[in-house]
């Protein structure tokens, strides 16, 4: 998994799965204390190949630490399969979910 900064956004790239996820939970823990004061702590999941259960559970979780903190993430770009996964978990009710692309959020 490589996972970068560029400004608010915190992009990912390759396999999220649950190898991965305390790397990329002690990445989101850093970014959202320092970022998301006047606005979202965004994730850019473009780049992010496929996901297991884990490792969206760990991007739920961290949404509801930045929310706690009163911040606000969103995930944006997720793959076709990305999104499946959050929506048969029901964990898409627990994130906010954007494609910059289209500028829409998933429900």
């Amino acid at each position: 998994m490589e996972v970068s900064t560029q400004g608010a956004t915190l992009r990912l790239a390759g396999q999220l799965d649950a190898r991965c996820t305390s790397q990329v939970r002690e990445a989101l823990a850093v970014h959202i204390a320092t970022h998301g004061a006047t606005e979202d702590v965004v994730v850019d999941m473009s780049g992010v190949t496929g996901a297991d259960l884990i490792a969206l559970k760990m991007l739920a979780a961290a949404s509801w630490r930045a929310t706690s903190a009163g911040k606000h993430l969103v995930l944006c770009d997720c793959a076709p399969g990305v999104k499946r996964l959050l929506h048969l978990s029901h964990l898409m009710k627990l994130l906010d979910v954007e494609d910059h692309g289209t500028g829409q959020r998933s429900a």
